[in-house]
């Protein structure tokens, strides 16, 4: 039986639910990765993912097929890596933490996704500022140079199988919890990362529904992570609506500059939640640190959480971002105030008056995918009020923005299907 074959035989196998073994997987990976599996058997396997899930054994060998059916990175030492399972719009962490814990002197080679089920991916975010595709030379130069990169893993063959599970799921904007626990472990597993922190939000709204939930993909987390042997810490918490205001590539870009340049309007919940997820992922790097460096940060700072609070209010953050953005053939002169969003708008004003509860993220992203992002990087939602505040009647909410008229149209019109928040 030849591995088409095989791969073929595999699909039939879990499409009626049973197990498949790494022979069978590897078979799949490898046909997909190298384009010999059509679109529509990809598309079955990855539904059978979706409606039958898999057993932790093959989550194991799903990823670590992922990974050897592609390009692998190796860096020395600690690693590390921060990353969200998504399906909260507006919340760029990553702009924030790369930065931040490259500054302390940590290596941490970003691979970032495009979005999925999402407005924007930290890829097309960073894409705002420089490019995102390089290959494992200008990789190696770039974490060379700074420490840190933020690069779109499409482009260097990491993982190839998942980019064609990825491009067959976004249709339908579904993803299973398996496929996004795969996924990301993959990925960082073969960019050399070892030292990682798992951002879990959940909420009625977002991906992750339950706490219930949120505990059961960090346990499958803390399984993968033994399995590769990388250190691994889950923050799982409750989220009622993005962290910071703008929703769509630029918009978000925008507000994580803010935060990096310190100005007085910068969002404070996204820089509470960078700070929090940046100060996790020091303290963990710093568990396998010389010993020196333990003792000066505890005498100095106390914890990763109050380095990481220096590190950005004294600049050093922005600093490396911007040698990141240079490096990466980026502007390194570009500031928050240069951003601007597409020059098609509309004001969206309250229908009643009352209390914001929350805000549906689903609502949001569908309204901001039909503005135009994530390919249109200026197209996008800016939240003017968010979950406490109190509106009246005819107030204005939220503001929508696009590249294009048409785009602009189409989103008003769906305004009644998709409404963003929820009152009391």
């Amino acid at each position: 039986m030849t591995q088409d074959q095989l791969a073929l035989q595999a699909i039939q196998k879990k499409l009626t639910g049973r197990r498949l073994t790494y022979e069978e997987i590897y078979a799949v990976m490898d046909a997909i990765s190298h384009e010999r599996l059509s679109q529509v058997l990809t598309t079955y396997f990855a539904a059978s993912g979706y409606s039958r899930g898999f057993s932790d054994e093959e989550m194991y060998f799903l990823t670590k097929a992922m990974i050897e059916t592609g390009e692998q990175l190796e860096f020395k030492g600690i690693i590390a890596d921060k990353h969200s399972i998504g399906g909260v719009p507006g919340t760029r962490t990553t702009l924030l933490v790369i930065p931040i814990v490259a500054a302390a002197g940590f290596t941490i080679p970003k691979s970032s996704s495009r979005a999925i089920t999402t407005p924007g991916g930290t890829g097309d975010d960073m894409e705002v500022l420089a490019p995102v595709t390089f290959g494992k030379k200008d990789i190696y130069r770039i974490v060379k140079e700074t420490n840190a990169c933020i690069v779109w893993g499409g482009g260097v063959d990491i993982a190839p199988a998942d980019d064609d599970l990825i491009q067959v799921e976004e249709p339908l904007l579904l993803e299973s919890f398996d496929k996004i626990l795969v996924s990301i472990m993959a990925k960082k597993v073969a960019f050399g990362s070892n030292h990682i922190v798992i951002d879990v939000p959940y909420g009625k709204h977002v991906k992750v529904h339950s706490y219930r939930s949120a505990q059961i993909l960090k346990t499958k987390f803390e399984y993968l992570a033994k399995r590769f042997k990388v250190k691994l810490q889950v923050y799982v918490h409750e989220t009622y609506q993005p962290a910071g205001r703008g929703i769509g590539p630029l918009l978000e870009t925008k507000e994580a500059l803010k935060v990096l340049e310190q100005l007085p309007d910068r969002p404070m919940d996204l820089e509470e939640k960078g700070l929090h997820l940046a100060g996790m992922l020091l303290d963990l790097c710093l568990e396998d640190a010389p010993k020196q460096l333990q003792e000066s940060v505890e005498k100095e700072f106390g914890d990763g959480r109050k380095w990481a609070e220096h590190i950005l209010s004294s600049g050093l953050a922005l600093k490396k971002m911007k040698q990141i953005i240079e490096a990466q053939g980026g502007n390194s002169g570009i500031m928050s105030g240069d951003l601007h969003p597409g020059k098609h708008l509309f004001e969206v004003k309250a229908h009643r008056s009352g209390t914001i509860q929350d805000i549906d993220s689903k609502s949001a992203t569908i309204l901001a995918k039909i503005l135009g992002a994530p390919k249109q990087k200026k197209s996008g939602i800016y939240l003017l009020k968010k979950s406490g505040d109190h509106v009246k009647i005819g107030e204005p909410t939220f503001i929508m923005y696009s590249e294009k008229e048409y785009n602009l149209q189409e989103a008003q019109e769906s305004l009644v299907h998709f409404p963003i928040f929820t009152y009391k």
